[in-house]
């Protein structure tokens, strides 16, 4: 089969010409919904080739430059030979086959690959548009290289990581293993496959490759992309169960915010009060003569615009961190196309991926954490307004334990992360090749850390939603006879709320979600609703106006 032949027919084409990516083109770049084509612009093709050519003078001139005609980190002080330019950027990759432990999520993979065709798309860095073509054909025939998760400290960039996507699409090592099509095939057959030949590296090109950023940023951008609907659904969530808690809704009004206007704090007032809608619509917040049956709720309730406010400002701050990385050149040495040189610099560090990542890891657990306390009350007689305990679905049966048991493992899943909220970019320095790489980013690990963070993320979610279906369940067979919460809910919570039902399979009516501890076991649910949300189905597009509120907020705008 030739490589044109190969290539999979989608309805999206994302041209790589340099300029920036947005979060939403890598995430379809990571799902495989769209493919990639270099820009055919012949001024952007033309800069390309302009670097290789200084690259080239440089070592026939005999130029001192860093990786060029020099070793590598503390070895830049070794002089390279003009003959043994190229075998040094090949031996690179060599000496970088180092990485470790169990192979990455092909999705970061993929990112770090169109990343890395589109910061070389720049021109700053010596490289071959053929080169940068090989990882667009790598990309748009699903093979993908096999990246081991241990292996940097995001101090030079990825080096590690990134050279075992080199070592495949150029052929160096014939063993060198890709994922493709559903299997793991040695690069050599796959290049086979695709009728394409090993590619020898001129000077540079190996630095180039492997030199930057590119790894973290790509999954720092997946954990963006992941996390943004999570934010949104907790939001949500959190919404239901204050309609099921009989929340006073004064806490949410404008005045309130006009006088501590944090763009967050006034974004999630809003948000919760569109949702929620007001205290005249809502008599259940009242007795029979009109007067409230409590002053004010409990701070769960009356602080959460001023505790959220933080979060949706931290999310955004986030993003624009990580969009900026990774879109930037960040492989060292750059080349000045109009003044013909190079700048020995250290774009490389991933610090701002790797402090983040750590503040996206805090802000997750500060969520989940709010769930908890919500959950929390939501099965405490003393503090639930009247539901039944642990929101128990048939109080006539006496061992009826109710929604006990999901407590603990929401239980269990908030204190990890808690502890995944720990910073690791302060902890640690380094002392690596020869002290060469004495400060370091850790942008690598604090991305892995928060990629497991968004998955226990997404676990919690699942618990919240059970709480949050079954606790509106029984305050509508309280107030009106049947258990069909639809009637306490409208806009995107009803639809949220019949998203929760469909995905588990079932029909709400007279009974809420839970009745008897003995008719399912919960886990099914859980399961069933983390496929869902993993895969941004049904429940994460039931609230899509929601999650564009959320991802197009920004703090320096908004008011």
């Amino acid at each position: 089969m030739s490589l044109a032949e190969s290539v999979k027919s989608t309805s999206q084409c994302i041209t790589i010409d340099g300029s920036p990516l947005s979060i939403a083109q890598l995430t379809a770049i990571a799902e495989s919904r769209s493919q990639i084509q270099l820009s055919d612009c012949q001024q952007i093709r033309d800069r390309i080739a302009q670097s290789v050519s200084i690259v080239e003078n440089a070592v026939a001139e005999g130029w001192s430059v860093y990786g060029v005609t020099t070793g590598f980190g503390s070895m830049a002080d070794v002089p390279v030979p003009l003959e043994q330019a190229s075998a040094s950027q090949n031996n690179l990759l060599s000496f970088l086959a180092t990485g470790a432990g169990n192979s990455i999520d092909v999705r970061h993979t993929r990112v770090a690959m169109a990343l890395r065709a589109n910061v070389l798309m720049q021109g700053c860095s010596g490289v071959r548009l053929e080169l940068i073509q090989r990882l667009v054909d790598f990309l748009n025939n699903d093979a993908i290289p096999v990246v081991c998760e241990l292996g940097s400290i995001g101090a030079s960039g990825d080096l590690v990581p990134l050279s075992a996507i080199a070592r495949a699409i150029t052929g160096h090592d014939p063993a060198a293993e890709v994922h493709h099509h559903g299997q793991t095939n040695h690069c050599s057959a796959v290049l086979e496959r695709l009728g394409l030949s090993p590619i020898e590296l001129q000077p540079k090109e190996g630095l180039a490759l492997v030199n930057g950023t590119s790894f973290s940023a790509a999954i720092a951008a997946n954990c963006v992309s992941q996390s943004q609907p999570l934010i949104g659904l907790s939001l949500a969530a959190n919404a239901i169960m204050m309609t099921a808690l009989n929340a006073h809704t004064q806490p949410f009004e404008p005045f309130v915010h006009q006088h501590k206007p944090h763009p967050g704090q006034v974004w999630s007032a809003r948000q919760l009060l569109s949702l929620l809608g007001t205290d005249s619509a809502r008599s259940t917040s009242s007795n029979k003569n009109g007067v409230a049956n409590r002053v004010q709720d409990r701070y769960s309730i009356r602080c959460f615009p001023q505790y959220f406010g933080p979060i949706v400002e931290g999310i955004a701050r986030i993003t624009r961190t990580v969009e900026t990385e990774m879109n930037s050149v960040s492989d060292n040495p750059l080349i000045s196309n109009e003044e013909g040189c190079f700048y020995q610099s250290g774009n490389f560090l991933g610090q701002y991926v790797g402090i983040a990542m750590d503040d996206l890891r805090k802000l997750i657990g500060l969520t989940v954490k709010h769930l908890d306390v919500q959950i929390a009350t939501l099965v405490a007689p003393e503090f639930n307004q009247g539901l039944p305990a642990s929101l128990r679905g048939n109080e006539a049966v006496a061992y009826n334990m109710g929604l006990k048991g999901l407590q603990i493992t929401g239980n269990s899943i908030q204190p990890m992360l808690a502890w995944y909220g720990n910073p690791i970019v302060d902890h640690f320095p380094t002392h690596a090749e020869q002290f060469n790489q004495n400060i370091n980013g850790l942008s690598w690990s604090s991305a892995h850390l928060a990629w497991k963070s968004v998955e226990l993320f997404q676990h919690y979610l699942c618990v919240s939603l059970v709480f949050a279906v079954q606790a509106i369940d029984l305050r509508c067979q309280q107030q009106h006879g049947h258990a069909d919460g639809r009637r306490l809910l409208s806009g995107e919570l009803l639809m949220l709320y019949e998203s929760v039902y469909r995905c588990l399979q079932k029909d709400p009516g007279n009974s809420p979600l839970v009745v008897n501890d003995s008719d399912k076991a919960l886990q099914n649910y859980l399961s069933l609703l983390f496929t869902d949300i993993a895969t941004h189905g049904s429940i994460v597009e039931s609230i899509e106006n929601l999650r564009n509120e959320l991802t197009t907020f920004s703090p320096d705008t908004y008011c």
